[in-house]
């Protein structure tokens, strides 16, 4: 284990800052391997001369200090590898501190950095300490001017963030921009971007008729794959505006994309910085899912304008405040755009196909972390996706309009603030006048709620009794939830049936624009309904209104009902992807005792009724027709025999293609035929390319339909179907398959972003092979270990996504793993935190897998000199850290 355990960090040790600094300018000398910050600051003592402490890093040089003009000697000052100590003679001063950094050698893309030739910042959450010498915490608000100098052969673009308000030329070939930003921000939504790149330009007039300039900087070669990007903006912009009532408040809005970047984006006040595969598309080279990705960051990110930059976090545990919030925004604005039933179902799967087991493993954390050693590290789907889930609770119990009043609240009450969830909670119960405290317990709480129900009907006095039991952790031991379930009663025929609660149940149910709903607050709730003339199927947790999970023992019957005749999408959805679940864990049995895998003939029926209903939405159709994801059935499981998981998924896709094989091939030639050449990014076109895609992913565990995935790979109309065949022939040991892989390898070899699903793609293969592929692949010469998305497409697809090729039962998978993780320990920390993170179940394996799996990350926990990002996520999956 690292000797030097690094320190916890708590939200009950928070204090105020004992300074406030009034403005900053800051002045950069932009060099390659030699850039010279000089940081101004007016700063003024709150309580009094105490220290005034500054984080750094032990990356920068330090040149000189100077307070009030007057040069400090180094015994004027406490100077360590992580902080600048100083002892003001005054309450009111100015401080000048100049540090030299080194860009071109920044591998950890952290702070500033090289990328391409560019100059980039990234400094969410601690990278502005690897620029200069600051009190690097949200809750320090200040002015930012920033003064540019650079060569301008090597950097034609200077920018950053605010309003252009001065610029020109010097000697030297030297020139230079000075950007102001007029709104008090922290500093880790600072930014700067230098280098020689292009840009594509339009505007935007806000409902206060300001007209706002739009600018999306790129490489050169990447400048005719900017217009969806822009498109996409420009929905956001008017979107906020209608919804929210909320808008852009500079003017001049600019994104740059970036190849080498840690996150997705980042909403720099005024300059956004974007990993590049969250801007450039194209139809020949990004698929539907790339160009519904780009219009949902390029939201998130515009919508952070209020919702992060103009309200931040009081601290780095309030993240979820600004996150959770904003991709509830971003969610909502996809589903305006495209489909509301399917981008619910689709931000559902996600959730249980990745929240759902980081809740269950050892980082489990609440949505607001109550300690952290490594920020980094909590940058994680709980914080973003289940507190999306939170505030989306908000808005079911408080409707739309209730919702909208809130938000008002909030942004009249702390706009230009460093605020806490609290205040988000309390904005929106003074709104609407109601007591919302008992929603703050989920945010302290970790881990998945099952909510179980228990049905019981009297047909003599027509009563029927619902009772709801709260376990989190697998324990009843903890503060009840606040947990709101939109339902209905069907008969057996599918027909709705009224529902009248009782006297004692009436104040618990409520209408509501989204439906009939109960509040669950107790950790044992009974709620009674009178004058039900049968056994209802019950239709519970409508349009997943709480992100738990449902314990209703349901009946293949009342599942039938369900996934027939349900007015709500999700819950058909749900009903059918409940009986696959069955079928999967009746063969993961079957093939424990040595027994042949069965097709039920329950999820056969409830298959063909999805294929034959023509009025169901192609997208919901195919959405229907996919298997539960590997991981979330994975997931059912204390104990997880691999083999037998891999067994069974693999037996029912092969079934379900032999026994659906006539209808899927009309569906598919159908589709096929009607798909018009030029490629349309509509809802439309969309939907059907997905059912086309699926029902061609089904159809290829047929060998003699492989040539329809050979033809439909040759047409190259577009990406998402070039990809979709490929993927569809990617896991048969053919040798077309290589063939073809040759082919795209040789057409997009020049593109970086489509390179990253060539690498993806053979990372993914479920094959003996695989990890032999994959270890051939790291030496390719066009793998490296210093780009995030290469890093992710390969190493990180295989460890998350590779069942057969990680899980080998030799350990062989994990101890790759773990020696990727340590040599890109030394490059990128983030990235390699993230494939450690692979190894969170290795307690619920089955022997041999679980000690091999032990194994390998204890070989990670016992490397001397860890960064903070790996060691946290090691020693925590070993439990080694209290």
């Amino acid at each position: 284990m690292t000797k030097n355990i690094p320190q916890e960090h708590f939200l009950k040790d928070y204090q105020a800052p004992d300074y406030e600094i009034k403005s900053v300018y800051l002045t950069f000398y932009l060099s390659p391997n030699k850039t010279q910050i000089v940081n101004h600051m007016v700063i003024e003592a709150k309580h009094g001369n105490k220290p005034l402490v500054l984080d750094g890093d032990e990356s920068l040089t330090l040149i000189s200090v100077k307070e009030n003009d007057r040069l400090l000697g180094k015994e004027n000052y406490q100077l360590n590898s992580d902080s600048l100590t100083l002892f003001p003679k005054s309450n009111q001063f100015e401080l000048e501190i100049i540090t030299e950094v080194n860009p071109e050698s920044n591998t950890f893309l952290e702070g500033l950095y090289r990328t391409s030739g560019n100059y980039c910042t990234q400094c969410e959450a601690e990278g502005f300490r690897r620029i200069t010498y600051y009190m690097d915490r949200p809750d320090v608000l200040s002015f930012f001017t920033t003064k540019i100098v650079a060569d301008k052969s090597e950097s034609k673009v200077l920018l950053s963030n605010g309003n252009l308000i001065d610029s020109g030329e010097l000697e030297n070939n030297q020139h230079y921009a000075v950007w102001e930003d007029p709104y008090k921000k922290p500093c880790y939504l600072f930014a700067l971007v230098a280098g020689n790149l292009e840009v594509i330009e339009d505007s935007f007039v806000t409902q206060e008729n300001r007209k706002v300039a739009l600018k999306i900087y790129v490489e050169a070669r990447n400048i005719d794959k900017c217009e969806h990007a822009m498109t996409s903006l420009k929905k956001s912009m008017r979107w906020d505006e209608e919804r929210f009532g909320l808008a852009y408040d500079l003017d001049i809005y600019m994104i740059v994309a970036v190849d080498d970047f840690n996150m997705g984006a980042m909403e720099n006040k005024g300059l956004n910085v974007f990993n590049s595969k969250y801007v450039l598309a194209k139809p020949e080279t990004a698929t539907d899912h790339d160009f519904e990705g780009i219009e949902s960051v390029i939201g998130h990110e515009y919508f952070h304008n209020w919702t992060g930059n103009r309200i931040t976090c009081r601290d780095w545990f309030q993240l979820t405040l600004k996150e959770g919030l904003t991709v509830f925004r971003d969610q909502e604005f996809s589903a305006d755009m495209l489909s509301p039933d399917v981008k619910r179902i689709e931000d559902v799967k996600r959730l249980r196909s990745n929240q759902f087991p980081e809740d269950a493993g050892p980082m489990a954390h609440p949505i607001q972390p109550q300690s952290y050693i490594e920020m980094n590290n909590f940058y994680t789907m709980t914080i973003y996706e289940k507190g999306s889930e939170v505030v989306r609770l908000y808005h079911t119990l408080l409707g739309e309009a209730g919702f909208q009043k809130g938000m008002k609240r909030y942004v009249e009450l702390f706009d230009g603030q460093a605020v806490t969830v609290q205040d988000f909670r309390q904005a929106m119960a003074d709104a609407n006048h109601v007591n919302l405290d008992q929603m703050h317990h989920w945010y302290v709480q970790s881990g998945t709620p099952h909510l179980k129900v228990t049905k019981t009907y009297n047909p003599i006095t027509k009563c029927l009794a619902l009772k709801f039991s709260q376990f989190l952790n697998g324990k009843q031991v903890h503060l009840p939830l606040l947990i709101p379930v939109l339902f209905g009663f069907m008969d057996e025929e599918g027909h709705p049936i009224p529902i009248k609660p009782s006297i004692s149940t009436k104040n618990k149910v409520s209408q509501t624009e989204k439906g009939t709903l109960l509040k669950v607050t107790q950790l044992n709730d009974t709620f009674e309904f009178m004058g039900v003339t049968t056994t209802p199927c019950l239709s519970l947790l409508r349009h997943f209104s709480a992100p738990v999970y449902l314990d209703y023992d349901a009946t293949e019957a009342e599942l039938m009902v369900l996934a027939s005749h349900d007015s709500d999408s999700f819950v058909r959805w749900e009903s059918i992807q409940k009986l696959a679940m069955m079928n999967l864990k009746e063969n993961v049995t079957r093939f424990e005792n040595s027994k042949p895998s069965i097709f039920l003939d329950s999820y056969q029926t409830a298959f063909k009724a999805v294929l034959e209903d023509n009025e169901i939405d192609s997208a919901l159709k195919s959405l229907a027709m996919a298997l539960p994801d590997i991981t979330y059935f994975s997931e059912q499981y204390a104990e997880m025999n691999m083999d037998a998981i891999i067994a069974s998924h693999k037996f029912l896709k092969q079934a379900i293609a032999e026994f659906f094989e006539e209808p899927m091939l009309e569906i598919y030639q159908g589709l096929q035929q009607a798909e018009q050449t030029k490629y349309q990014y509509r809802k439309e076109d969309i939907a059907s390319r997905m059912l086309k895609n699926r029902c061609l992913s089904y159809l290829l565990q047929l060998p003699q339909h492989f040539e329809l995935g050979l033809a439909q790979y040759q047409q190259h109309h577009n990406m998402t179907d070039v990809l979709a065949a490929l993927d569809a022939m990617n896991h048969l040991n053919r040798v077309e398959r290589a063939q073809c892989l040759e082919d795209f390898y040789d057409k997009w070899q020049s593109d970086n972003l489509v390179m990253d699903k060539w690498f993806a793609l053979q990372a993914s293969a479920q094959s003996k092979s695989a990890l032999d592929e994959v270890k051939k692949l790291t030496t390719h010469p066009d793998f490296t270990y210093h780009n995030p998305n290469r890093l992710h497409s390969l190493i990180g697809v295989f460890g998350r996504m590779n069942f057969v090729g990680f899980h080998t039962k030799t350990g062989e998978g994990y101890q790759f793993l773990a020696e990727e993780v340590l040599k890109i320990d030394k490059i990128n920390p983030q990235v390699a935190a993230r494939l450690t993170s692979f190894y969170s179940q290795w307690q619920r394996l089955a022997e041999p897998r679980k000690t091999l799996m032990r194994e390998a990350i204890e070989q990670i926990a016992n490397t001397e000199h860890l960064s903070k990002d790996v060691f946290e996520i090691a020693s925590k999956t070993l439990t080694l850290h209290d």
